[in-house]
């Protein structure tokens, strides 16, 4: 089996979690004590990717859920799936990171992630074959931000040849929860940088106007909000857990959607988004559904795809549909909008099909897109970010656990560069992108025509 170890870290990272865990569990019809219900075998067939199965013949989910205070492992294990997780995969402090990004990477974090580390470990040992991690927070806070970027850094020291995707929740531009915000999310977009190899950009702004315009929900729950980002999460493994026509893991999504190794944020969606009134008045067939996906409306990250060009592009299908039909709609999506696709990677579109559909849809699509357009996000946290750090605003309280003010300063000029990058391959300017040597390319044809003569 190709297993995932799923680790959720803050506040924000275990709602979402657990909201995932009971997106999948009814997917493959396990009640909220790990018993199995439903009288398909293809629902256990490879219920190993994300399920241990426990001598008792309960199926536990291989979740590591961190903390540094109480509150929300406590709500976690009061709601109705909490007494499904085993446990000794509640690792919790007690203090809090108080929004301090510092406090989560380098104080307090530090501390817990002794006994964080133990408990992955024995989870990863269980496994018959590790495909790798993923990891839910978000950049705002302190524990998700500081904790989770450490602990990305620490699993990619301890398993370099493994898949570490993160579901990052970023800061949007009128929804924000704390003051320090853009600090938070500048030091860990640097650490996101250099230690993952994708990261699901979602954002608040862009979920609550999903549920405003799309679903008609007046006012919108964290529960609602939560609900769409799993259904993307359990899209985008669907793959690997259920039989399926045409397969996709993380390790192929990586593969074929970073085209540069600091490239790898991506912008997630998922159709079909109906409101619930109008749900029969609803056709939903391949042509209607491709093109809901690449509707900007549908995004999760408040950035416009029409503002860059998409370098890649990844659909994963679920539900019982001709591939063929997928194709020359994919296709036809690309020749129609040729101008929003690089034209330096010929065909950038993959896609993935699998049978089962998510409960209660006949079929769904959940979209990833590498585009450039996301630099607005990286470009919004940076101006916040020069905002407040050029008059040294809350900089005492990052000061104060030990950090420098030259990590800062690093920090912005990685988002900048990593902005000037997402320019540089929109406008498709040749001398920027790769080390492309003139030379060496008049060596090497020069090697091939001296092969051919012999």
């Amino acid at each position: 089996m190709r297993e995932i170890v799923h680790i959720q870290a803050g506040q924000c990272g275990n709602q979402i979690g657990a909201k995932f865990w009971e997106v999948i569990s009814d997917e493959h019809s396990i009640d909220a004590n790990g018993s199995f219900y439903g009288n398909d075998d293809s629902q256990l067939e490879r219920i190993d990717v994300f399920y241990n199965h426990a001598n008792s013949g309960k199926y536990v989910p291989r979740a590591v859920l961190v903390d540094l205070e109480p509150g929300t492992m406590d709500s976690v294990r009061a709601s109705q799936f909490g007494q499904m997780f085993k446990p000794d995969s509640f690792i919790f402090g007690q203090s809090g990171a108080g929004n301090n990004w510092a406090k989560g990477h380098y104080t307090d974090g530090a501390e817990l992630m002794e006994s964080v580390l133990d408990v992955v470990r024995r989870e990863t040992e269980a496994c018959d074959c590790l495909q790798g991690f993923q990891i839910t927070h978000s950049l705002g806070g302190g524990t998700g931000s500081g904790m989770g970027t450490l602990l990305s850094a620490k699993l990619r020291e301890d398993y370099p040849d493994r898949i570490i995707c993160t579901y990052s929740i970023v800061p949007s531009p009128k929804v924000s929860d704390t003051v320090v915000e853009p600090y938070n999310a500048t030091l860990s977009v640097q650490q996101l940088i250099e230690h993952t190899d994708a990261n699901y950009c979602i954002d608040n702004e862009a979920l609550y106007d999903i549920c405003f315009r799309t679903l008609k929900l007046t006012t919108p729950t964290y529960s609602d909000l939560n609900h769409l980002v799993s259904a993307t999460m359990s899209g985008l493994t669907t793959c690997l857990r259920f039989p399926g026509q045409l397969n996709a893991d993380l390790r192929k999504l990586a593969v074929n959607m970073v085209p540069f190794p600091r490239i790898h944020f991506f912008m997630p969606g998922f159709a079909p988004l109906t409101a619930r009134g109008s749900q029969p008045y609803q056709t939903t067939a391949v042509p209607e559904l491709v093109h809901q996906i690449f509707d900007a409306k549908n995004m999760m990250a408040a950035c416009d795809p029409r503002h860059g060009k998409y370098l890649t592009v990844a659909a994963v299908f679920r539900g019982r549909m001709s591939v063929k039909e997928i194709d020359e709609q994919m296709l036809n999506i690309q020749n129609k909008n040729s101008s929003y696709f690089v034209e330096w990677i010929p065909s950038n579109c993959k896609t993935a099909v699998c049978d089962i559909p998510p409960r209660g849809l006949d079929m769904a699509a959940t979209f990833i897109g590498n585009t450039t357009a996301i630099q607005e996000l990286f470009k919004r946290i940076s101006e916040q970010f020069t905002a407040m750090f050029r008059r040294k605003a809350f900089l005492h309280w990052y000061t104060a656990e030990g950090m420098e003010e030259v990590e800062f300063v690093d920090a912005e000029s990685n988002i900048n560069d990593l902005v000037s990058e997402y320019q540089a391959y929109q406008e498709g300017v040749a001398d920027e992108i790769g080390d492309y040597d003139e030379a060496e390319n008049d060596e090497y044809e020069d090697d091939i025509e001296g092969g051919e003569k012999i």
